[in-house]
């Protein structure tokens, strides 16, 4: 969960960084981190970039955790009472709430990042304009309950979009949906 707000506009690499040096400073669980100095636990996440304000987030998180019960009590809510619950904390908007419910809470609700709409608008398959909640939902539709499948489909969106359908000089010569994709530049 911490990971899901760190990983906010920056790369999973740095968000490595970032929870290795905390690590270092105190153990990952709530109450450390609330117990440790806000400008301390800025300078831990400082490689996640963003760290004042990721930090003011990490503590509004972790207050929040901790008034709510834990893992546990949280993982007793239904999921929209939880998404609503993770919505409400400063700093935690759709697309963490979500990542934090699917990989988490083990819950099947579909994570939509810049990833996403990227490959499927150059699939043709979004417009690029439509809201988060349009686009989750219509994988939700399309993919139906599964947790397993929601974390291996996104894990593919990701690895592709990082690797060929990259926002900048994408890799149409390498890649597999080229052909049906209308955004290709392969040829």
């Amino acid at each position: 969960m911490l990971g899901a707000i760190l990983t906010q506009n920056t790369a999973w690499t740095n968000v490595e960084r970032a929870l290795e040096r905390l690590v270092q400073r105190c153990p990952l669980d709530a109450g450390s981190l609330l117990a440790l100095p806000e400008a301390e636990l800025a300078d831990a996440i400082r490689p996640a970039g963003y760290f004042n304000v990721k930090a003011r987030r990490l503590r509004a998180f972790c207050a929040a955790f901790v008034e709510a019960g834990g893992h546990d009590a949280l993982a007793a809510l239904d999921t929209p009472a939880l998404r609503q619950a993770l919505l409400a904390v400063n700093g935690i908007g759709p697309e963490t709430a979500d990542d934090m419910l699917l990989y988490a809470f083990e819950r099947p609700v579909f994570v939509v990042d810049a990833y996403t709409r990227r490959l499927f608008t150059r699939l043709g398959l979004l417009a690029g304009d439509e809201g988060y909640e349009t686009i989750r939902t219509r994988f939700e539709q399309a993919l139906g309950p599964d947790v397993p499948l929601f974390n291996e489909y996104h894990a593919l969106i990701v690895r592709h979009a990082k690797d060929l359908c990259r926002a900048r000089a994408p890799r149409c010569a390498g890649c597999c949906l080229a052909d049906g994709c209308p955004g290709s530049t392969a040829g």
